[in-house]
């Protein structure tokens, strides 16, 4: 389970003026929901995902975690830059405790790096990060995914792939996912909110909750 109680984000401008992000967000996840985020640039979307990971604390308000989430899938949160793609996998492998051996198998056939596996993270371009990432991910069994624009990373081929895998996480995990594709907010999800304003509302019906989006 995922619990927000009147989560409230602001970030201090030059001015030393406060802009809020967040407002008093509230929500419940349950495992094996597939909630889809829906808004416009800016509206705060990827800070939620990173308050929910634990990459950032809310200004205010309460965050519960009863399972364990992954990092937000999309961003390079985790990676060093110094180290190589094996190590990366390597580290996080001992911090989730996985057997490393497996977890470094599964990334270097996902990931499809060669011999850019074994140099440092900070030489590959967005695409190979964003795979290395999405592998070392996959190969952590979580219990809920977040999604942040992931399923672009790659060729098309690539792109494929992995929707399909994410897909047959979906199947078994919860997810919540932040996309402006509302296409890719159907493959994956049962349910959808919208963030407007640093408020959150949520649709029992995606088709009601793309309506709203697109309103905006």
């Amino acid at each position: 389970m995922l619990y927000l109680e009147r989560v409230c984000k602001s970030y201090r401008m030059r001015n030393g003026k406060l802009r809020p992000v967040l407002r008093d967000v509230s929500a419940l996840v349950r495992p094996g929901d597939a909630v889809g985020i829906l808004g416009r640039n800016g509206s705060g979307k990827s800070t939620l995902m990173r308050l929910i990971a634990g990459v950032e604390f809310p200004t205010s308000g309460r965050i519960e975690r009863r399972m364990r989430i992954s990092w937000p899938l999309g961003h390079s949160v985790g990676l060093s830059r110094e180290l190589s793609g094996a190590d990366n996998a390597r580290f996080i492998a001992r911090i989730y405790g996985e057997p490393i051996p497996r977890v470094l198998d599964f990334v270097e056939d996902f990931a499809e790096l060669g011999p850019y596996f074994h140099m440092p993270q900070g030489t590959y371009s967005s695409g190979m990060t964003g795979r290395l990432q999405l592998g070392i991910s996959l190969a952590i069994n979580f219990d809920c995914y977040l999604m942040d624009e992931v399923t672009a990373a790659g060729d098309a081929r690539f792109v494929e792939r992995g929707r399909k895998a994410l897909a047959e996480r979906a199947r078994r995990a919860t997810v919540i996912m932040v996309s402006h594709q509302t296409n890719t907010i159907r493959s994956y999800c049962r349910t959808a909110a919208v963030l407007q304003d640093g408020a959150l509302t949520f649709y029992e019906d995606l088709d009601e909750a793309f309506a709203a989006y697109q309103a905006l």
